[in-house]
């Protein structure tokens, strides 16, 4: 096996007593070669054009190792993943399977003339991001008002940008104190976390080769619990259904209950105690059924978690029921004023006038259709009085209809209706 001194002495060798053939009629290149940019794990193709080869000998080297790779139809290096094809009888051209990273650098096509005639060329390798998983962080349990810093590192050719994000789209606090929905860089700092900040964060590496990749990073804020009411106060009658509500933040998950007079209250028929979870929000909620009097009182929500715990009071107080009662009205006396009665009498002119009138025709509300007698017939008081009894109309009937009349017709008119009532045949 001849060592890679021996073979470029043989190419050498192979110049010998060729050069006096005239320069144009030499080997020469018939195009540049080309620089070759390849994903890792692809194949690279370098193609080295010559024309007028002639007796003349191709080789492909390394340059940066100065390692021959083929010469002619034959592949020297011990590189499995090389190969070397002669096409159009003047095209020389060198396969790389499977490109890896380490590939990359600069390849020379050389010919064996005197002096020696080559041209290179550069494969690039370029290799999508890779997140590192260090010094990347890992999910981080930060306590609140603390200050924190999460790491993302990644490799990849060209060498990628990392950006943060936050996974459900809030935005990202920095510590100039304004907000951003993305920041770059591979450290993200964040002063003075508080429970808001807590959540996933994205590490986003991206070079332009496909695929980009992210990893994501955790963010638990722990704090205390605390508690908040809406109605302190609140009231209820006797039978009635009616819930008291709290809402409590903690972290880590906090113990949650109700109490009164310092006596935990069990679940039972009549209380029913019900949390609702949200993340590190907790909706407390105890319906009572059927109050009684005994239930009235302070009741407390309770939240604990291993950092402390603390309560907040409703005070349920007594709304007395309120009773609508009808009432009916009552049978009354109703007294008629004295008043002057008459006496009318069918004489000569009233029975003409009676015997004349149309009877098509409306009544002349006229005080000279009628002739009074003189004699006036007055009662007593004690006669005049009139009681009325249940087969009459009820006091409220009479009252009413007594003011309409008295509010829309006039007193002649009234006595008009009277007379018609009392004398039916006559008028």
């Amino acid at each position: 096996m001849q060592t890679h001194e021996e073979l470029l002495e043989d190419i050498r060798d192979d110049t010998t007593g060729v050069n006096i053939i005239p320069d144009k009629d030499l080997p020469k290149f018939g195009e540049p070669l080309q620089n070759v940019t390849v994903p890792v794990g692809r194949e690279a193709v370098l193609q080295c054009v010559v024309d007028n080869l002639q007796t003349y000998k191709i080789a492909w080297l390394r340059v940066d190792t100065q390692t021959i790779l083929t010469i002619q139809n034959h592949v020297i290096t011990k590189n499995h993943r090389m190969s070397i094809t002669h096409a159009e009888k003047r095209a020389w051209i060198l396969r790389i399977r499977d490109v890896k990273e380490t590939d990359k650098g600069w390849y020379m096509c050389q010919i064996n003339t005197d002096p020696m005639k080559s041209q290179v060329g550069y494969l690039d390798v370029v290799v999508p991001p890779d997140i590192l998983d260090y010094p990347t962080s890992t999910d981080m349990v930060i306590r609140e008002g603390s200050n924190v810093t999460l790491k993302c590192a990644a490799t990849g050719s060209p060498t990628p940008t990392i950006t943060w994000r936050r996974e459900g789209g809030e935005p990202i606090p920095i510590p100039n104190g304004t907000e951003v929905m993305s920041y770059n860089g591979s450290f993200l700092t964040i002063a003075k976390v508080n429970r808001l900040n807590m959540g996933a964060y994205l590490c986003i590496a991206s070079n332009g080769i496909p695929p980009t990749v992210s990893k994501r990073v955790m963010l638990i804020v722990h704090f205390p619990p605390m508690i908040w009411i809406q109605n302190q106060l609140v009231g209820a009658a006797i039978g009635q259904n009616i819930t008291l509500e709290c809402q409590s933040e903690a972290f880590p998950k906090s113990i949650n209950y109700w109490m009164k007079n310092d006596t935990i209250i069990v679940p039972g028929e009549r209380f029913i105690p019900e949390t609702y979870e949200n993340g590190y929000k907790i909706t407390m909620r105890l319906t009572i059924n059927e109050v009684e009097v005994h239930d009235f009182g302070s009741y407390r929500c309770v939240a604990k978690n291993s950092l402390g715990d603390t309560d907040g009071t409703i005070k349920l107080y007594h709304i007395p029921q309120t009773t609508t009662v009808t009432t009916l009205a009552p049978t009354v006396s109703t007294t008629i004023a004295p008043i002057s009665q008459q006496k009318y009498h069918k004489g000569p002119d009233f029975t003409n006038y009676h015997n004349n009138i149309d009877h098509n025709t409306p009544l002349q509300h006229d005080a000279n259709s009628l002739t009074l007698d003189n004699e006036v017939m007055h009662n007593d008081a004690g006669a005049a009085t009139t009681t009325a009894t249940d087969a009459t109309i009820t006091a409220l009937a009479t009252s009413s209809l007594i003011t309409f009349i008295m509010s829309n017709v006039s007193l002649k008119h009234f006595l008009l209706i009277l007379l018609r009532v009392s004398f039916p045949a006559v008028v």
